[in-house]
């Protein structure tokens, strides 16, 4: 099946509703953060203080809920790349690399919510959703200023860009829970985003 691109509710909810809606929300985020998507929805609703009717009323399957907390997820992380465009920093190069260093870290998350959503046969559109047309804007921008700079080569797109840094994901994945490695990985494969010493200005 293929769910809408916003798990949002449709309609207005009271603000009791609302803010059980945010507290399964948020204890459903801890909950898979610690142990996994496969922990039941019980304990959801045992860290969150509600009953299981309450979260099955605002999410009436695990999948419902999985989904809207990827999306919570990837809202949050466009809204700080919105933030980080906004700001305009003095140093492009150095705001582009911290941004795609957010995404990698971000990464291992989404990828066990999208495994575990997509072994249920759902499929979630990311890509073609205003959450994607939203990350990929800010990119692009990022990445511009960054090239004007002089910190990244001239002859990378963004629909280049994508691929590397689901790949630079992957390999942080590998890495496992060696930070040092990891963050070395993930040093190492960024070095081919930054131009060569013959082109550096």
């Amino acid at each position: 099946m293929t769910p809408a691109a916003d798990p949002a509710e449709s309609k207005p909810l009271r603000a009791d509703a609302r803010r059980n809606r945010a507290r399964v929300l948020e204890a459903a985020e801890s909950v898979f953060a610690a142990k996994g998507t496969g922990a039941p929805t019980e304990e959801v609703a045992r860290v969150a203080g509600v009953g299981i009717g309450t979260v099955f009323r605002h999410f009436p399957t695990k999948e419902a809920l999985l989904e809207a907390v990827l999306f919570a997820r990837l809202s949050r992380f466009v809204d700080e790349a919105e933030t980080a465009v906004a700001a305009e920093s003095a140093e492009p190069g150095r705001a582009f690399f911290t941004f795609l260093t957010s995404w990698v870290e971000m990464s291992s998350a989404k990828n066990a919510y999208f495994q575990a959503l997509t072994a249920a046969g759902v499929t979630v559109p990311v890509a073609k959703s205003d959450i994607g047309a939203r990350l990929l804007t800010a990119l692009g921008v990022l990445l511009s200023r960054a090239q004007q700079a002089g910190a990244v080569r001239d002859d990378l797109v963004v629909g280049e860009l994508i691929p590397v840094i689901i790949g630079v994901a992957r390999a942080a994945e590998y890495a496992g829970p060696d930070a040092t490695l990891r963050d070395r990985t993930v040093e190492i494969l960024f070095d081919g985003l930054r131009p060569s010493a013959g082109d550096r200005r």
